[in-house]
């Protein structure tokens, strides 16, 4: 059982560093957070080998997520622009055919 905890712990160390990562390149808050909110409980639960810090971070993980600290996805056209660019070009061109 001490080896499911500590690949699980493992696990939550990868969604950590992960979410550490777009953090950095985004610099979205509520993806620390919730990065933070897993590297602690997978820390804690391979300090002590039990089963119950890794189920308080995913119950947290899931509350922020709920108070809205995930990322909104943008969905991509076929061209992998996102909808705010390609509007932010049709406005562009609206803009200067007026003048």
């Amino acid at each position: 059982m001490v080896y499911v905890i500590y690949g699980f712990a493992g696990l939550f160390l990868v969604l950590c560093a992960t979410m550490l990562f777009v953090f950095y390149r985004d610099r979205h808050f509520g993806m620390f957070i919730m990065g933070v909110t897993y590297g602690a409980s997978g820390l804690i639960a391979i300090s002590i080998p039990h089963w119950w810090p890794l189920v308080m971070g995913f119950a947290l993980a899931w509350l922020l997520r709920l108070m809205g600290l995930e990322p909104q996805i943008e969905p991509r056209d076929e061209g992998g622009e996102s909808n705010a660019q390609v509007e932010g070009r049709k406005e562009g061109g609206k803009q200067g055919s007026s003048n």
